[in-house]
């Protein structure tokens, strides 16, 4: 989705401005050019030590890295048919939580143990003078860790965690009692202390990984300026987060466009390609493919209307 669209178009345009980027993602599948490092790294997750190796890949100046476990390869892969958060739509894998617990934990590692060397501009590890993006529930663990293991024992001092929000309506509420999971201090317990106002599944006293993400990064952001005043202009919009996001400060820069992807002289999905000078000629004819194929009357004249926005239950 949209999410995934930023996280494939943001960190090239960053790259071309001269930043040193890197994305961290789980590793869901054999992807055919990520190479394994050979580096790896324990962590404990739960009441167990895992043991995550690095998978890379160096495209259009970005360092993508991929977390390699179990509970990410295996559950997606091959024959199981599930999909990435849970084995059938709408259904939760019971150790999400361990998964992107996994995940905060090994993008806090990445940048000081990956021996880098792809690019021409930048050689070694990234380092301690760093920004975390932390992008919505399943990275909000990251501000937590960082103040909880790292920046006590003078590590990432300078470091800054910015927390954006793509997606208000799914938070990571879980369980009250499953804090513990977590491995984090007491003191980050408040944070996380959520009162459900909903009756699905369960009314009542949850922890909101969210809700810590907002409140324990540095700077919280969102995907358009219009969507930041939505989440704080009522309950309902805001799904029960709009009265800590009112306090934090949100700001809104709208996603902007890969022109590589969507560039429609090279767009290998259409029949007739265009740009500017092409484009009052070549758009009807696209026009007359798309009503062909899908089963409208033929007739370049007639407006097709597209929507985008979100599709759900």
């Amino acid at each position: 989705g949209g999410l995934g669209d930023v996280l494939g178009g943001l960190p090239p345009a960053m790259a071309a401005n001269g930043h040193r980027v890197m994305t961290i993602s789980p590793r869901y599948d054999q992807y055919k050019d990520a190479w394994d490092t050979e580096v790896t790294v324990e962590l404990k997750v739960g009441d167990k030590t895992e043991t995550v190796r690095f998978f890379h890949c160096y495209k259009r100046g970005v360092d993508r890295v991929f977390a390699d476990h179990p509970l990410f390869l295996e559950k997606v892969w091959g024959k199981t048919a599930s999909k990435i958060y849970g084995p059938t739509a709408g259904v939760d894998f019971k150790d999400n939580q361990l998964r992107f617990s996994l995940l905060c934990q090994a993008a806090l590692v990445a940048p000081r143990v990956l021996n880098l060397n792809s690019s021409k501009y930048f050689s070694g590890p990234y380092g301690e003078e760093v920004v975390f993006i932390a992008n919505d529930w399943h990275t909000a663990l990251l501000p937590c860790y960082l103040k909880a293991i790292y920046k006590p024992k003078g590590i990432y001092k300078t470091a800054k965690v910015a927390f954006c929000i793509h997606n208000i309506a799914y938070q990571g509420r879980f369980a009250f009692a499953d804090f513990a999971l977590l491995n984090l201090p007491n003191e980050f317990k408040s944070s996380f202390d959520f009162i459900d106002g909903y009756d699905k599944p369960v009314k009542g006293r949850k922890i909101n990984w969210m809700k810590a993400g907002i409140l324990e990064s540095d700077k919280v952001l969102t995907v358009s300026p219009y969507y930041a005043e939505e989440l704080v202009s009522s309950v309902e919009k805001g799904v029960e987060l709009d009265n800590i996001i009112r306090k934090t400060r949100i700001q809104g820069i709208v996603n902007g466009m890969d022109v590589q992807e969507w560039n429609p002289l090279t767009d290998k999905y259409t029949t007739v390609k265009y740009d500017a000078s092409t484009v009052a000629d070549a758009k009807p004819l696209l026009k007359e493919a798309l009503q062909a194929e899908v089963g409208l009357p033929v007739d370049r004249d007639i407006p097709v209307i597209g929507f985008i926005g979100r599709l759900e239950e």
